[in-house]
């Protein structure tokens, strides 16, 4: 039978532990609301933005319209913009999307460059002796798109450089409090297929139904334009992608410390009872010394 002095400075540990877990879960809790308020009052932006770069890349002659909408006709290297966060206590939420964008990538047949968004990532990344040109670490808790902008701006660089033919953005998407789901999408060149123009947007990246669009007509002139729009609309999506990962984030770690809480009472009742016998057998050992001397003195008496 365990020391009662062990089992109580067990209990008193483990009661430490679940207040510390508590307090991560309304902090969690109260941080979810704020970033799903965020995500939502961009994600109708966002997907108006994507709408309209899907009409751009349907134009004729998108070719000629913006070097960011030419496919190139040879893949070189990839670029792969990984959006992770800084702490841990989120449970799987780091591991998955690393895991997701390793898989996704591990025999792809041309090298691969990583810009990590968060140091989990970037560490994970690190040790896996992966090429890591860039990493934007300890974000704000809110970040704005200022902030966000120059991880698009990197991405676009890499591309129009010819460093990058290809860049992806791998991120995790929130679809409910309960249910995060790492995600791929092809950020540069835009290719919008017919199946995802088609389908409805979970990250608001969607355009919802596709329909024939005529031709735009640019004024004052094309070239000024697009040089702004569509920079811009691409880091768009990378700051989307950022929001839905940052909810994402709190939402797996509000679950993760509610099931450490959970745990802990658990443990809690479970040495409580293991206490509570070790001290009624301590108890009644000693009242059992207690007769047997008693006993002993009344026969010494005699």
């Amino acid at each position: 039978m365990p020391n009662l002095r062990e089992v109580r400075l067990r209990i008193q540990g483990v009661k430490n532990i679940s207040q510390v877990t508590r307090a991560l879960q309304a902090v969690s809790a109260s941080k979810v609301r704020k970033a799903m308020t965020a995500m939502m009052n961009t994600r109708a932006y966002a997907t108006h933005a994507w709408r309209v770069l899907t009409h751009i890349s349907n134009q004729p002659g998108r070719e000629t319209l913006h070097p960011l909408l030419v496919k190139r006709d040879r893949v070189n290297s990839v670029l792969v913009v990984l959006i992770t966060g800084d702490r841990g206590l989120a449970g799987a939420y780091n591991t998955n999307v690393v895991r997701f964008a390793l898989n996704r990538f591990r025999d792809y047949p041309v090298p691969v460059r990583y810009v990590t968004v968060g140091r989990k990532g970037r560490d994970l990344m690190v040790r896996l002796h992966k090429e890591v040109i860039a990493d934007f670490s300890n974000l704000p808790a809110a970040p704005t798109f200022t902030e966000i902008s120059p991880i698009g701006r990197v991405a676009v660089d890499e591309f129009l450089s010819g460093r990058a033919d290809e860049v992806y953005l791998v991120y995790t998407d929130f679809i409910s409090m309960a249910h995060q789901e790492p995600t791929i999408k092809k950020l540069l060149p835009l290719d919008v297929s017919e199946e995802e123009g088609q389908r409805g947007t979970v990250a608001g990246f969607g355009g919802g139904e596709r329909k024939s669009a005529a031709t735009y007509i640019y004024e004052p002139d094309q070239a000024s334009i697009l040089d702004e729009v569509i920079p811009r609309f691409t880091a768009l999506q990378v700051y989307q992608a950022v929001m839905e990962s940052v909810a994402s984030e709190h939402a797996a770690r509000m679950v993760a410390m509610k099931n450490a809480t959970d745990s802990a009472t658990a443990l809690v009742d479970a040495l409580t009872l293991e206490y509570n016998k070790a001290r009624q057998q301590s108890i009644t050992s000693e009242m059992l010394d207690i007769a047997g001397g008693a006993e002993a003195l009344a026969q010494k008496g005699r």
